[in-house]
């Protein structure tokens, strides 16, 4: 899995064989907008209408099994955790988890996620995560003072959760 951030809610992820443009119009000014979608097999908006997941007890689909693989990989899917969110479950990928509205109710499924925080109020949100459930790893995007405010507060009670900062248009191998 890659993750980009281009600014606001503007990323281009790699993950399951497939690459994912969200919100390329928000990227920040400078980002060339037909690169950010070119070759991208989806352009997703976090507000767009979805299949909606219940945060609590949504899991993440079971592996294939060989037999019943055939020859490509299933096709990537998104939920909606509510308000500003996208989560995508795909093969070979941990599920990610892209939040810029409020933190959800989190199942134990979120231990084996990627969690990103957009915007404000990063610390509060991640501190949020971090006290439901421990997710492999919390991305955040947001301005530098936020992120450094967050490392601060955060630096102790990661218990095993990796935290690391996005900066734009700098791709991030998970």
């Amino acid at each position: 899995m890659k993750v980009t951030w281009f600014g606001n809610t503007a990323f281009r992820l790699h993950i399951g064989g497939k690459i994912i443009a969200i919100e390329p119009e928000r990227a920040s000014a400078g980002v060339d907008v037909n690169e950010m979608v070119g070759g991208a097999d989806h352009v997703l908006a976090l507000e767009e209408n979805r299949p909606v997941a219940d945060a609590a007890s949504w899991k993440p689909r079971g592996r294939e099994r060989l037999l019943d693989a055939g020859e490509g990989t299933r096709p990537v899917q998104f939920w909606s955790m509510g308000a500003s969110s996208l989560l995508v479950d795909a093969d070979e990928d941990m599920p990610l988890l892209l939040l810029a509205g409020p933190v959800p109710v989190l199942g134990r499924w979120a231990d084996r996620t990627v969690v990103i925080l957009v915007g404000n109020a990063l610390a509060e949100r991640a501190a949020e995560v971090i006290g439901r459930v421990a997710p492999r790893l919390i991305g955040l995007a947001g301005e530098e003072a936020e992120i450094e405010a967050a490392f601060v507060a955060l630096r102790d009670r990661l218990d095993g959760t990796g935290l690391v900062a996005l900066e734009r248009g700098m791709a991030v191998e998970v």
